[in-house]
């Protein structure tokens, strides 16, 4: 498939079949997340796999929504501030950068094997330390479920490129 076509494929599924993830198709999601460009190529982030089964209620703390633990895996993408590159002018931590970076490499390359994703940041990061089990140098950055799609994308919604792209003259 080509990249254009995969963009537009690709959709927030928000139902999961409970059919297990082929291990090929996982370990190709994680390579894309590994070659994702970070800061300096620190890849100063971490991907923490979850199985769903039997931990429906724990994550359910985490974010609340039932299909969120329908899919049989979770995926937390971590940012790793002290292994980060930091820009010399004022400071500024590409961490996070990095993390949302591999976790859009994850979501497009999940999407690519057939799988599907749904990008949640409206999590509660204090949950999500307790429930993962996160040492303090991990900082959740993004979270989603990963599995087969039981339902169909809807039509996207876009700002037209004009609201989105400034040329300067």
């Amino acid at each position: 498939m080509d990249f254009q076509d995969l963009i537009r494929k690709r959709y927030s599924v928000r139902s999961y079949k409970p059919d297990p993830v082929e291990e090929d198709k996982l370990a190709r999601v994680f390579e894309a997340a590994r070659l994702a460009p970070t800061a300096a190529n620190r890849q100063a982030f971490r991907v923490i796999v979850v199985s769903t089964k039997g931990r429906e209620g724990e994550l359910r703390r985490v974010y609340g929504r039932d299909w969120f633990t329908q899919a049989p895996l979770v995926l937390a993408v971590c940012a790793v501030p002290g292994e980060s590159w930091v820009r010399k002018y004022d400071g500024w931590n590409a961490a996070e950068v990095d993390a949302t970076i591999a976790m859009t490499h994850i979501v497009l390359a999940a999407a690519e094997e057939g799988l599907g994703t749904c990008w949640i940041a409206a999590f509660d990061p204090t949950a999500a330390r307790e429930v993962l089990s996160l040492p303090p140098d991990l900082v959740p950055s993004a979270l989603t479920p990963l599995g087969y799609a039981s339902d169909t994308a809807a039509p996207k919604k876009r700002r037209p490129l004009a609201d989105l792209v400034i040329r300067m003259k």
